[in-house]
């Protein structure tokens, strides 16, 4: 199966509804089309997202961004070698909106149907990007999840670390919200970072004193609140340059540890062929300076996708439809949705649930 393929990908397991065509072949691959529907507006009175208000935006607009996608890339469905779906992990409601869609296709047209991890699509991004060759160290790092894999294969991962409570994303957005600023709370919490001291407050790096690569956000999200409510106590409120500062100090405290646990995990996988990162959080610039820099002291490759592959798509999803139909690897109409899916079922589970879904 080393010919050229183009598959149809669909993606929709938290607030970005997304279908995307991709096209792979002896020369690499071409995203052909990405669209992206996201769902900020319909989520933004609440402070985060709603799972009942994002499942049914997805059931809504799925089949529109199918047609998008096909029109984008010049193509007919019938032009597609096969159909990748997202099932699993994230909420239940979204993941079955895009999974019940794929099944609809497969069923009219006969193509194959592959049911894809939504964390292999972004553990697998560096091979659609610059065709990274395994094995290599992945940081997934977004707004559900935060997990060190190496990547040895594309069935195959090994957990090395993860988050045991708040996912890095998880705790941007829950600081936006305690410092008054929009979401999603990434962007907002970086944009007032740069303008700010990340000396003034003292902030914990935790679990930093600990031996391994799990990492924690909890407490450093209480640890801010106690600070937000000093400043609001001996203020009467919270002055433009203290938000910035506390935004500068709470970035500074993530990417102090998730450089120190790069570190610890690029010691533990000797041989490979580059460390990447993917997710949401990978887009802040910050954090993509200090990884880069642990990288090159580590004498290994760093790789970034493009900002518009960091967040949800469908473009990752396709990618990995095609690895994996490469493998032999594909389903049937019984392909189930599922809230939960690890990608290294040898590990223990992750405890906790972030808001953007369940931790795997």
């Amino acid at each position: 199966m080393d010919g050229t393929l183009t598959f149809l990908g669909l993606e929709s397991s938290c607030d970005d509804t997304a279908a995307a065509v991709v096209r792979a072949g002896p020369e690499g691959a071409v995203i052909l089309s990405s669209v992206v529907a996201g769902q900020d507006a319909l989520h933004a009175a609440f402070g985060g997202v709603v799972p009942e208000i994002a499942a049914r935006a997805h059931a809504e607009r799925i089949d529109l961004c199918v047609e998008q996608a096909l029109e984008q890339a010049g193509l007919p469905l019938a032009a597609m070698d096969g159909i990748a779906v997202t099932a699993g992990p994230g909420l239940i409601g979204g993941v079955l909106a895009a999974v019940m869609c794929a099944k609809g296709l497969s069923a009219a047209t006969g193509l194959p149907l592959v049911g894809v991890n939504h964390l292999a699509g972004h553990a697998l991004t560096p091979r659609l990007t610059d065709a990274l060759a395994f094995p290599y160290l992945m940081l997934l790092v977004s707004g559900g999840h935060c997990q060190f894999l190496l990547v040895e294969g594309v069935d195959r991962f090994r957990r090395l670390g993860g988050t045991i409570d708040d996912a890095p994303g998880e705790a941007f957005d829950k600081t936006a919200k305690l410092l008054g600023l929009p979401q999603p709370g990434g962007p907002a919490v970086e944009a007032e970072a740069a303008q700010g001291d990340a000396r003034r407050f003292a902030f914990p790096r935790p679990l930093l004193d600990r031996p391994g690569c799990d990492l924690s956000f909890s407490g450093l999200k209480t640890a801010l609140l106690r600070a937000r409510d000093a400043v609001i106590a001996a203020r009467g409120g919270i002055p433009v340059q203290d938000r910035r500062d506390l935004c500068a100090g709470f970035q500074a405290a993530v990417a102090d540890v998730l450089a120190e646990k790069s570190r610890r995990a690029l010691v533990e996988c000797p041989g490979i062929t580059g460390f990447a990162v993917a997710g949401g959080v990978a887009a802040n610039a910050t954090l993509r300076g200090r990884l880069m820099a642990v990288a090159a002291a580590a004498g290994v490759p760093f790789l970034a996708p493009p900002l518009r592959l960091c967040t949800d798509n469908a473009a990752m999803i396709a990618w990995a439809g095609i690895e994996r139909f490469r493998a032999g690897l594909t389903d049937d109409l019984a392909l189930s949705a599922r809230p939960r899916w690890p990608l290294d079922s040898t590990a223990p589970a992750l405890l906790g649930s972030g808001k953007k879904g369940a931790k795997a």
